[in-house]
């Protein structure tokens, strides 16, 4: 079963999740949400994001990325001018701008992040003691802490263009506990990544759809004190919307990981990634950076989630607590589904690996033992 979730202003703009009007001309920057960690001097954190500009309203890009989406997707005049394709189609149509120059207050320290490289994107390492931090922090709704951190991009030549200013978040996350790293698109969001039609449908056209029970499942195991990390395919394009989604689902706050990927050609919508390539490698990072913790692997069978956590629990005994799988729809038969679900659970110790249809068969699932 799915819950819709209406997430309005889910865009790239000044300030946060601050929705853009159709026809802006200035920059726009968006920080990924990311966490920190413990060092012997306090707490360490890598801020990254990316500077852009809407392309013009009437661009041959723009207009002719609108007409293949009409076409590929069999849209009518009223769902192209629906306030939903509208808004997340806006967060694709634009240009990285480079030379940018990115500076992070927090609190009352003003840090240099560096320039904006030639694909629009920035990353800077931040450090910061404890004090500092325990200052500057708020309490998450379920435990753990947040640091909100503001940033400033600044055109090359500041008479130009005038700057612009994003908020970021940074969660702190401690040396030792348990975490959860989670997909979302056929976890916690409905998305039917299978169907290529139908995931852009979902993705541009719909508003998103949440998987119901999976925010109730996830807040319990939040308040026995696990940490939350949303490792996804989905483009980092829509990391906006999806954090404003998982806000509107209920589902906890956590660093997020998505796709990087470069819009080279004038149909990058149709070309919307669905393998997961680098998520073995995201996941593992994760786990480099944490070696105390243990962790949860959250995903749904329809693409290479159970390949991939089971090979990741195989090299990482020590840190993988356990797998848990979501059955959903496909086109090989179920007794298929099930059979490469099962082979892959055989390779691993008794009782790792979880497979649930609907979220009440995880009521008994406890994440921290």
């Amino acid at each position: 079963m799915a819950a819709e979730i209406n997430v309005e202003g889910c865009k790239m703009g000044r300030g946060r999740f601050q929705a853009l009007p159709r026809h802006a001309s200035s920059g726009m920057i968006v920080f990924f949400p990311t966490y920190a960690r413990r060092t012997a001097a306090g707490w360490t954190a890598t801020v990254a994001g990316m500077v852009t500009r809407p392309l013009p309203e009437r661009s041959r890009r723009r207009v002719l990325a609108v007409a293949v989406l009409r076409r590929l997707l069999d849209l009518d005049d009223t769902q192209v001018e629906s306030d939903v394709f509208r808004r997340r189609a806006e967060v694709f149509l634009f240009r990285r701008l480079a030379g940018e120059r990115i500076r992070i207050a927090l609190g009352d320290r003003v840090i240099d992040a560096g320039m904006s490289d030639r694909s629009g994107h920035f990353q800077a390492r931040v450090e910061f003691d404890g004090g500092f931090a325990a200052d500057l922090t708020r309490p998450r709704s379920a435990g753990g802490m947040t640091l909100d951190y503001t940033g400033t991009s600044v055109h090359g030549d500041p008479d130009h263009e005038p700057a612009v200013t994003s908020t970021g978040h940074i969660h702190l996350v401690e040396d030792t506990g348990t975490s959860v790293i989670s997909d979302i698109d056929d976890t916690v969001k409905f998305t039917n990544v299978a169907d290529r039609r139908e995931l852009l449908r979902n993705t541009l056209v719909r508003e998103f759809t949440a998987v119901e029970g999976m925010a109730e499942v996830y807040r319990r195991w939040q308040d026995a004190g696990v940490a939350f990390h949303y490792v996804s395919s989905s483009p980092w394009q829509l990391s906006d919307c999806l954090c404003r989604f998982l806000g509107a689902a209920g589902l906890p706050e956590g660093s997020m990981h998505l796709k990087l990927f470069r819009l080279k050609d004038s149909t990058p919508l149709g070309r919307l990634p669905s393998r997961k390539r680098s998520k073995r490698r995201t996941i593992e990072q994760i786990m480099d950076d944490f070696p105390s913790r243990r962790f949860v692997l959250v995903g749904d069978s329809g693409e290479r989630d159970p390949e991939v956590y089971a090979a990741v629990a195989r090299r990482r005994p020590e840190q993988v607590a356990g797998i848990v799988i979501r059955e959903v729809p496909a086109k090989a038969s179920r007794a298929k589904v099930r059979e490469r679900l099962a082979k892959l659970a055989r390779r691993l110790p008794p009782d790792s690996f979880t497979v649930f249809q609907t979220p009440d068969e995880l009521a008994d699932l406890q994440p921290v033992r």
